[in-house]
């Protein structure tokens, strides 16, 4: 493309803009609500994703073995369940140990020195790669002969995982709508540009104008609408997380939030790319429908 035609190109693009200036700021600034609202929303999903990740993955299944189990025979069915693929670790807890723990977490509780004798049995702790699939490997250990009883928070596991299930296709939902709604607006703020222009375009066409010549003037002016909607969406989401994340880690100490690491730049490129890629999108279909293929 030789000077003349960039400088056409970039005088059309200024042209657009300026003509309809409240339009695009209106454009801009629906960007920029859509960008911070979409922007919150994951972040908070991923927040929660990563705290109930977090809490999930330290949930165990006990499985306490019979009162005649041997040690030989504990070790043996602890290599066992390592080898199913199901299974991230077995840790083997013989009753002695069970003892100590339950001590100290009962310490200024109840007085277990009056216990006589040691009541626990020897026990698997076992952390499942899946935890959807904690209730196989449950019932996989409690067919075993040396297994007394099989214990985990089966109804905890099960919740969580529905909460999720229920996140992840609400976030769809919601992420589908937002990206929605900053097309149309964009869309909306190109066709009326296109309209006011619509005799040019004819005559552009007549003397002979690619479809693709006449419709990047719009695509870049959809795209500046998203980028600079997205730009300053990100610098609010900036703000808003400098300011309130370190006051929601004290006040909220009993969460693992310091689980929920989230890469700034790689967040604030994807938003980026949405918010331009929704213009571009926009602005295409928008001209679209003015030209004669």
């Amino acid at each position: 493309m030789d000077s003349g035609r960039i400088r056409f190109f970039l005088s059309e693009v200024r042209r657009n803009f300026a003509r309809n200036l409240i339009m695009q700021l209106t454009a801009i600034g629906t960007v920029t609500v859509t960008i911070v609202l979409l922007g919150g929303f994951l972040f908070t999903r991923q927040t929660l994703g990563a705290i109930g990740g977090n809490v999930i993955e330290k949930i165990e299944i006990s499985v306490f073995l019979r009162s005649d189990a041997t040690t030989a025979q504990a070790k043996r069915l602890q290599a066992t369940l390592e080898h199913d693929p199901r299974v991230r670790s077995v840790e083997y807890v013989p009753k002695a140990e069970g003892l100590r723990e339950m001590r100290d977490r009962l310490r200024g509780q109840i007085d277990t020195s009056l216990l006589t004798s040691n009541p626990l049995p020897d026990a698997l702790r076992i952390r499942v790669v899946d935890p959807a699939r904690a209730r196989d490997v449950a019932t996989f250990a409690a067919k075993q002969p040396l297994v007394d009883k099989v214990e985990y928070a089966q109804d905890a596991v099960e919740k969580l995982l529905r909460v999720f299930d229920v996140l992840g296709r609400v976030g769809l939902g919601v992420i589908a709508l937002l990206v929605f709604t900053a097309a149309i607006i964009i869309s909306n703020t190109i066709r009326l540009t296109v309209f006011a222009r619509r005799r040019e375009i004819a005559i552009m066409q007549l003397v002979g104008a690619s479809g693709l010549y006449i419709r990047m003037p719009f695509i870049c002016e959809g795209f500046i609408d998203g980028f600079a909607g997205a730009a300053i969406a990100i610098a609010v989401l900036a703000i808003a997380r400098a300011e309130l994340w370190p006051k929601l880690v004290v006040a909220l100490s009993f969460l693992p939030l310091h689980a929920a690491a989230i890469d700034g730049p790689m967040f604030g490129l994807q938003l980026l790319g949405v918010g331009s890629a929704v213009g571009i999108v926009a602005s295409w279909l928008s001209v679209g429908r003015y030209l004669r293929t």
